[in-house]
């Protein structure tokens, strides 16, 4: 066996640490083996020997969560690959290694894994981003990133602005599916009122869209495009498989890694598009703490008495405790709350829209001041409508509040239905 001393390894340390590119042997080599029942669409591409990216040089849009079916990061395996030209990276909201917190992204640098720059594309719209597509020198652009189901959740935005960028480039984008962590049975909740269209909604689809990303970009690229780049994207789309429409992520047998630091497990993203509507509101949603978006709490109500008067008015599939908590970002970090922990029961009648306004309608009823953030646009642009504010300040139950976007999610389900790819 071969000796080192402890010189050679330390100096090898220094090295490593002063910024040098390490070689693609450097790292465990990806496998393509797995004994899941899913494959997402990275899997599909690898076993295809990433025909689709031969000739190019490529770029791809990735975060800690790109990994496929063993953890590995797509970013490595595109790397060892001798049929990839991997040209640049390309980082949404939170950076590639996820490391900036909510509304921020990472600063431009370059990955010592791959050598590879790694471009901040998090609210990079037009002409800027194209500017940095065209100026990394890629020929193809690939989107591999995990979506949690929810319109507010901003990679899908990303998606949509690259490919209003592609479009007007003519640039190849290849995206990549992953599953709906909330299934893909149905879509629910406020269709985006056009007037209210921002990062955390750019156009008119559901809250809960009930699509996966792929269905997404043939959506966005078949409604929107030609609209807004008069032309729409080179798209191409590589599909999992063996997903159905009535699983969830945990059924699926992947890995889960955190697409975002308070996206801990399948279980918050499925409360995520109900109570994250608590973000246009002066209440803390826990972030920093063990259980983001189950955790809630502001200095009013009292915990006791909210989750007694959440139980006297209970949402199918949940159950609601009151919690001790400190979070420590967000409104009142760093001090401790009385406030809610909320969890779901039963997935098969849970509905995250509906148990997260029915938490807003209690809150608002034992609350002696406005909940509202501000003057309390953040939560119609959050929850996509002007409507509902209203009607929960005057106390609509859930079927008034529900009734007031039927019309509107009829017309996206039929739209809808049109791209869904399983």
């Amino acid at each position: 066996m071969r000796s080192f001393s402890r010189r050679s390894v330390l100096q090898t340390g220094i090295q490593l640490s002063a910024g040098g590119i390490l070689p693609r042997h450097a790292f465990a080599q990806c496998s393509s083996k797995t004994l899941t029942t899913v494959q997402t669409g990275f899997e599909t591409l690898r076993q295809d020997h990433y025909t689709p990216l031969k000739g190019h040089k490529v770029g791809i849009v990735a975060n800690t969560a790109s990994v496929d079916a063993n953890l590995q990061s797509v970013v490595d395996c595109l790397h060892q690959s001798p049929a990839v030209h991997l040209q640049a990276i390309f980082g949404p909201e939170h950076g590639f290694r996820g490391s900036a917190r909510e509304g921020y992204a990472e600063p431009q640098s370059v990955d010592a894994r791959t050598g590879c720059t790694v471009y901040d594309i998090y609210m990079k719209t037009g002409k800027k981003l194209q500017d940095i597509l065209k100026n990394s020198g890629i020929t193809c652009l690939v989107f591999d990133i995990q979506d949690v189901g929810a319109r507010f959740y901003t990679y899908i935005w990303t998606l949509f602005d690259c490919l209003e960028a592609c479009a007007q480039l003519q640039l190849p984008l290849i995206v990549l599916d992953r599953p709906n962590p909330l299934s893909g049975q149905d879509a629910t909740g406020p269709v985006l009122e056009p007037s209210l269209a921002s990062f955390v909604g750019r156009a008119p689809i559901a809250l809960r869209h009930g699509m996966t990303v792929a269905e997404l970009a043939k959506l966005f690229n078949a409604q929107f495009m030609p609209t807004r780049a008069r032309r729409p994207a080179p798209l191409e789309v590589i599909p999992l498989s063996g997903w159905q429409r009535s699983q969830f992520f945990e059924e699926t047998g992947l890995p889960w890694c955190p697409p975002s630091p308070n996206m801990p497990t399948p279980l918050t993203a499925l409360l995520y598009p109900g109570t994250c509507l608590f973000e246009g509101t002066r209440f803390s949603v826990g972030r920093g703490t063990a259980l983001p978006f189950q955790y809630l709490g502001a200095d009013q109500p009292d915990g006791s008495k909210w989750a007694d008067h959440i139980h006297q008015h209970s949402a199918p599939g949940t159950a609601v405790r009151d919690v001790w908590f400190t979070p420590l970002a967000g409104p009142f970090s760093n001090t401790l709350l009385h406030g809610i922990h909320c969890t779901v029961t039963d997935r098969s009648c849970f509905d995250p829209i509906t148990a997260g306004l029915t938490f807003l309608r209690s809150a608002q009823a034992l609350s002696q001041t406005s909940i509202w953030r501000g003057d309390g646009h953040f939560f119609d642009q959050l929850c996509g409508s002007s409507k509902l504010r209203p009607l929960l300040e005057r106390g609509a139950d859930i079927a008034t509040l529900a009734g007031s976007w039927e019309k509107d999610l009829t017309a996206f389900r039929a739209v809808r239905q049109q791209f869904l790819l399983y």
